[in-house]
């Protein structure tokens, strides 16, 4: 097996043993577009693990420098790293911007720090760099037609991230991180220390709704990229998209209530979207 044949591979069995959202859809492109997505989530799952660590913050800064610079070298033909070669292929062979995978570092690298968001435009930001740029770079990959595409791709970004934020509000929140901007917060009269104390009343659940629908929004705006994908795209596009769309409407069957019991989808419920993809 030749270097980047066991790069690819690696790269897969990460997607593998991930559990990712991600994995079923996959399994709806031809090949050489599957493994690019491996790729793909490889770099990105092993960008997050660095950030998420329990090592202390300077050691997981420096580790995030030194994976910035291994990139640097292997975009430039110097590569040692077991998913770096995969990475490269793809990056070459579809030409996504290197810009998307140092805009990933840039995001990632933020969540070392405790951060505040005052206005919904600064969590905008921040959604681009850790979500909408995935996207962007999906769509290289998916293949694409008109720049009228990276608009609505990065919509959808930002709509699959603020399903996490609202998805993992009590867990982050007990880890110091609080990604809703302080605007909402003033909003309705709610506050941090409320929601680290895990506050369920009128207030929590008109931010939430408020929260549902800005995201519905999102949604709505961001589905229009279906209409520029390549016909190898629309699947996997419309598999991803059914995935996280119905953990929004699982917080939203809830009435917000992030609190009781993790949401999430389960293995048959994944899996049951993208055979109803594929059969359609």
């Amino acid at each position: 097996m030749s270097k980047l044949e066991a790069s690819y591979d690696f790269c897969r069995q990460v997607v593998k043993q991930s559990a990712s959202n991600f994995s079923y859809p996959l399994l709806l492109l031809p090949r050489q577009k599957r493994r690019a997505m491996y790729a793909l989530y490889a770099y990105l799952r092993y960008s997050d693990d660095i950030a998420d660590s329990q090592h202390p913050i300077e050691h997981r800064r420096l580790k995030l420098e030194r994976w910035k610079q291994d990139l640097q070298r292997a975009l430039s033909g110097h590569m040692d790293d077991s998913i770096l070669p995969a990475l490269v292929d793809t990056v070459q062979r579809f030409e996504i911007p290197h810009e998307y995978l140092y805009e990933v570092l840039r995001g990632v690298d933020s969540d070392l720090d405790v951060q505040v968001f005052h206005t919904f435009f600064q969590l905008e930001q921040y959604c681009y760099r850790v979500a909408s740029v995935v996207g962007l770079a999906c769509v290289h990959i998916w293949g694409y037609h008109g720049d009228e595409a990276l608009e609505p791709a990065r919509k959808c970004g930002i709509a699959f991230q603020m399903t996490n934020i609202l998805r993992d509000l009590k867990e982050d929140a007990a880890n110091g991180r609080i990604y809703l901007p302080q605007e909402d917060f003033t909003r309705f009269d709610y506050s941090s220390d409320d929601l680290k104390r895990g506050i369920r009343d009128h207030r929590f659940e008109q931010l939430m709704n408020f929260e549902l629908q800005r995201s519905e929004q999102l949604y709505e705006e961001g589905f229009g990229l279906l209409h520029y994908l390549h016909p190898d795209g629309h699947r996997v596009f419309r598999a991803m998209y059914a995935t996280y769309h119905s953990l929004l409407h699982e917080i939203k069957r809830r009435n917000g209530d992030v609190f009781s019991e993790p949401v999430q989808l389960g293995h048959w419920k994944k899996m049951w979207i993208a055979l109803s993809v594929l059969i359609s």
